[in-house]
């Protein structure tokens, strides 16, 4: 058991570069194997990562422990972490609201752990410059974080203030970033609707150069992705009803997001499947239907 090994649960594509760039750094990183897919598996080896026999060797033999997870997995990952008795520092960097990190630090009450809250923004670090870790909490436990990192590809960022701070920020990136992709999406959806798709292109690509409506290939990237974005949407919905702020924009992207969850992991996904996802039609007459949701609200594609 040394200072530097690190534990990781569980190694997505971002969880795996994050965990590759701990390794550049010179940290042992532990993973878990057991019951995870031939492509994490995959991912893990080409990162350099140990296999742990289970949670309790992981647990046991690192003091740093990163959850990088689906926002909706979060609490019961650290759940499971603090059931194996699990001492040190505890780092929760997924997509959830201030709230939840409250409820996750709670998991640790009593326990000789110190809880992290870690926001990771931008594409999986794979060059330096374009991914941030931000953390936030005992200042101490920041700077043991921020030394796994130092010098890769992540730049860590260290947020004065309490837990929740670095979540904050996260989700208030992503409420403008992702669901700026939802609007495209619509947009397109309502202009091929109409049969003026491609004046809109042009017209995005005159006027808006540079944003997810003038690239269609590339907000099309937003479908296999979407499987993650509809939870983190809720999570953000929940953090702007804790602040009085609208929720309303955060809910329809989730809507969107829950249209194209078929094409998880999918990256051939086009634009033109993800668009026909979005308009619904009457079979028999080749017709626009009104789908309607069971809690009696109108569907935000309508």
């Amino acid at each position: 058991m040394g200072h530097r090994d690190v534990g990781i649960l569980h190694p997505g594509e971002m969880g795996a570069t994050v965990a590759a760039a701990a390794v550049a750094a010179g940290a042992e990183v532990w993973w878990l194997p057991r019951g995870r897919s031939a492509a994490t598996r995959e991912r893990a080896a080409a990162s350099g990562l140990r296999s742990a026999s289970g949670i309790e060797e992981l647990t046991g033999t690192c003091r740093v422990v990163l959850s990088v997870c689906p926002p909706a997995a979060a609490l019961d990952v650290a759940e499971q972490v603090a059931s194996a008795g699990f001492s040190g520092v505890y780092v929760d960097a997924n997509a959830v609201s201030p709230e939840r990190m409250t409820e996750i630090a709670a998991v640790f009450e009593g326990a000789d752990v110190t809880v992290v809250d870690g926001g990771i923004t931008g594409p999986p670090p794979r060059r330096a410059g374009t991914t941030r870790l931000y953390l936030s909490g005992d200042a101490a436990a920041v700077a043991r974080v921020a030394d796994v990192f130092d010098g890769t590809a992540l730049t860590s960022v260290a947020l004065p203030g309490p837990i929740g701070r670095a979540s904050a920020l996260k989700l208030s990136f992503a409420a403008y970033n992702k669901i700026s992709y939802a609007l495209a999406a619509q947009a397109c959806a309502l202009a091929d609707g109409h049969g003026v798709l491609d004046d809109l292109l042009d017209l995005a690509d005159h006027l808006l150069p540079g944003t997810p409506l003038a690239a269609k290939d590339r907000w099309a990237a937003a479908g296999s992705r979407a499987w993650r974005w509809e939870p983190e949407m809720h999570e953000i919905a929940g953090a702007c009803r804790a602040v009085g702020a609208p929720a309303g924009l955060a809910e329809a992207a989730a809507r969107t997001f829950a249209r194209w969850e078929a094409h998880k992991d999918d990256p051939a996904v086009t634009g033109a499947q993800l668009i026909a996802d979005l308009i619904e039609r009457d079979p028999t007459r080749g017709e626009r239907t009104v789908c309607r949701r069971s809690e009696g609200q109108r569907d935000v594609h309508e």
